[in-house]
C-alpha cells in the first residue's frame, strides 16, 4: 500500500509539482486547496487559514486513504508592497495563510504520526526569509516565522520518530510571480550564479529528498534559490 501525503496550494505552482512529483514517486497524493486540485488523487477544496476546515479535511483524508505519512505545506500567496502601505488585514491574511496554514496542518496530521512514531512535515518558506528584499516586509517575516516554528517543532517531535523540515525557494517560475516581476528581469537573472530562475519541480524535487531520501534530516532549511543567496 503506497504511503499517503497531504499537500496544501496543491491547484498550482509549486504546490502542484510537489503533487505530481510525489505521485511519481509511488506516494498517494490529497491535494488541499481553494479551487480542486487536478493532479492528486484526492482533491479536497479546503481554506488553510481555517483550522477547523483543516482539521476536517485531514480527517476525511484518514478515512478515504488510510494514515497520513506526510505533510507539505505549500498554501500560499505574495505580495510587494512597501510596508508603510501594508494594512492590518494584508499583513494578517499573510499571517494566517503562511504560519497559521502550517500550524493548522500539522496539529492535525500529528496526533496520528505521533501515535505511530513515524511521518514526515515539510514546510514551503522562502529565500526572502533568510536574505531580505525591498518591498518584502510582511512576507518576509512572515516565512521567517515559518521557519522558526519549523526547527522548534522539529525539536519537539524528534523524539516520537517524526521529523520537520523546510525549503526556502527564491525566485521561482511560477504563476505568482507576475510577468513584469522585476526577477524575471534580464539585469537581475545576470546576478544570479545559475543565470535563471528555479522551476517548480527544483522545489519538489527538494520536498522529494526530505520526505523520504533524507531520514536521519529533521530541523533542517535547503535552499533551491539559483544562488541568490549563498
Amino acid at each position: 500500500m503506497s504511503p499517503v501525503a497531504i499537500v496544501t496550494g496543491a491547484a498550482g505552482g509549486m504546490g502542484s509539482a510537489v503533487s505530481r512529483r510525489l505521485r511519481d514517486a509511488g506516494w498517494t497524493v490529497a491535494g488541499f486547496d481553494r479551487v480542486r486540485a487536478s493532479d492528486v488523487d484526492l482533491a479536497l477544496q479546503v481554506d488553510v487559514a481555517d483550522e477547523a476546515d483543516v482539521a476536517a479535511a485531514v480527517a476525511a483524508v484518514e478515512r478515504d486513504l488510510g494514515a497520513v505519512e506526510a505533510f507539505v505545506s505549500a498554501a500560499g500567496h505574495y505580495e510587494s508592497i512597501p510596508l508603510t502601505d501594508v494594512t492590518d488585514e494584508q499583513a494578517a491574511r499573510m499571517l494566517r495563510v503562511h504560519l497559521g496554514g502550517f500550524f493548522a496542518g500539522s496539529r492535525a496530521v500529528l496526533p496520528g504520526m505521533l501515535e505511530r512514531g513515524a511521518g514526515a512535515i515539510v514546510a514551503i518558506a522562502s529565500e526572502l526569509a533568510v536574505g531580505g528584499g525591498a518591498r518584502d516586509s510582511h512576507y518576509a517575516a512572515v516565512k521567517g516565522a515559518v521557519l522558526g516554528a519549523m526547527r522548534s517543532l522539529a525539536v519537539e517531535v524528534a523524539p516520537s520518530g517524526v521529523r520537520v523540515n523546510a525549503v526556502a525557494p527564491g525566485p521561482t517560475n511560477t504563476p505568482m510571480l507576475a510577468p513584469d516581476s522585476p526577477w524575471r528581469d534580464e539585469a537581475y537573472l545576470a546576478t544570479l550564479p545559475t543565470r535563471a530562475l528555479a522551476e517548480p519541480d527544483d522545489v519538489a524535487l527538494c520536498v522529494e529528498f526530505l520526505l523520504d531520501a533524507g531520514s536521519f534530516v529533521t530541523g533542517e532549511t535547503l535552499h533551491p534559490n539559483s544562488g541568490a543567496v549563498i
